[in-house]
């Protein structure tokens, strides 16, 4: 742009308060970037086309609901169910209250569904002949240093032992890492056995928190999920299949509608930026009355005029919002690492630049448009007699 240098004069005219400004605005959009990440971790963590053939199998009233233990050979003898897992959520804490462990009891098939987790045989082996074997992610592994051979004990914060002790132990027979193209957060799991848990746990003996269902034919969901409902239904049991996307996202939902809240959170950001943004250029745009009728004087035309107000406008939102986004490409990684794995936020992607940008150029259009109109209207004589 052939008035680039003269946008650029403008806009560090105050070096101060446009410093002050471009902060605000970079805060504001490494927020959103943050945010987005934060999102789409929790939206899209079970996207994965390794479960398009999986149902889960739950209580129809609540997650944390048990179903009976009973209810599995009925679910197997449907027609297009290739395959049943029981599956127990657990709870655990290593050590000390801040280190939670997401850990599930499953049962033997459980391993021959998830063909995700890759585990080598000697390990599968190991796991399959030790009662209270354990095998770990390699991310959660990574995390607390753990290693084959090791005797770990988890502390259940809802199950006990028999003993009344909430401590378990376990040996960690394996390390399994996750298949190209798992679902987001596959390796952060520890998984022990279904038949240890129920034998040694005070509660709940003989229940299962949710079933894991394969099928033959993954366009048959909907029949086999309507027949597995059948079998409990109008019972103190009934239950709900669903495919194992709308299962997990039902789990995150448990926290709260993520997407609204990153919504409100942003939306009140930005309403603030542009409400910052907007007072910045008019007061930008007052202070240049004088020079922006001298530029009219020697022959700039007052479109030239507008759109170099509208552009200094939208390249002060580019400018703040680049950075910002920039630092928080760099900074999700940074925090996933320092989560220990915990939270799995996907990396800043075109989509979300994209959309950034959208956003920049929108705002500073926005604020820009109403200082550009005054100053296309200028009247020469006016401004400069300073009237």
């Amino acid at each position: 742009m052939k008035y680039l240098h003269l946008i650029w004069a403008a806009l560090f005219r105050r070096k101060s308060r446009t410093f002050l400004t471009l902060v605000s605005i970079l805060a504001a959009f490494l927020l959103f970037g943050m945010l987005d990440a934060v999102r789409t971790a929790f939206t899209s963590g079970g996207d994965s086309v390794m479960g398009v053939n999986r149902l889960v199998v739950s209580s129809r009233y609540s997650i944390i609901q048990s179903l009976p233990a009973s209810l599995e050979n009925r679910i197997r003898s449907i027609p297009g169910v290739e395959s049943v897992a029981r599956t127990n959520w657990f709870g655990g804490i290593y050590q000390d209250p801040k280190n939670f462990v997401l850990s599930f009891a499953v049962s033997d098939d459980y391993l021959d569904i998830y063909k995700e987790i890759e585990l080598p045989a000697d390990q599968r082996k190991a796991y399959d002949n030790t009662r209270t074997g354990a095998i770990v992610g390699a991310a959660l592994a990574k995390r607390y240093g753990w290693k084959v051979g090791d005797k770990i004990p988890l502390q259940s914060t809802i199950f006990p032992r028999k003993n009344g002790d909430k401590t378990w132990p376990f040996d960690i027979v394996g390390i399994y890492t996750p298949a190209k193209g798992a679902a987001n957060g596959t390796d952060q799991s520890f998984i022990f056995h279904w038949t240890y848990f129920d034998e040694a746990n005070a509660f709940t003996k003989g229940t299962v928190g949710w079933y894991i269902v394969k099928l033959t034919n993954a366009k048959d969901s909907d029949r086999v999920a309507s027949a597995i409902d059948a079998l409990s239904a109008n019972s103190d049991h009934e239950t709900k299949s669903q495919s194992e996307q709308q299962f997990n996202a039902s789990f995150a939902k448990q926290l709260g509608n993520i997407g609204l809240i990153v919504g409100a959170i942003m939306g009140a950001v930005f309403f603030t930026l542009i409400l910052l943004t907007a007072n910045t250029m008019a007061q930008a745009v007052r202070e240049r009355t004088s020079e922006l009728a001298v530029l009219k004087t020697i022959g700039f035309s007052s479109t030239s005029v507008l759109t170099m107000v509208l552009a200094e406008a939208i390249f002060l939102l580019l400018l703040g919002g680049m950075l910002g986004l920039a630092l928080a490409t760099v900074l999700v990684p940074i925090v996933s690492h320092g989560s220990g794995g915990m939270l799995q936020l996907p990396p800043i992607g075109p989509g979300t630049w994209a959309y950034g940008i959208g956003l920049m150029v929108l705002i500073g259009a926005l604020v820009g448009a109403l200082p550009a109109v005054r100053a296309m209207r200028l009247n020469i004589i006016d401004a400069l007699a300073g009237r």
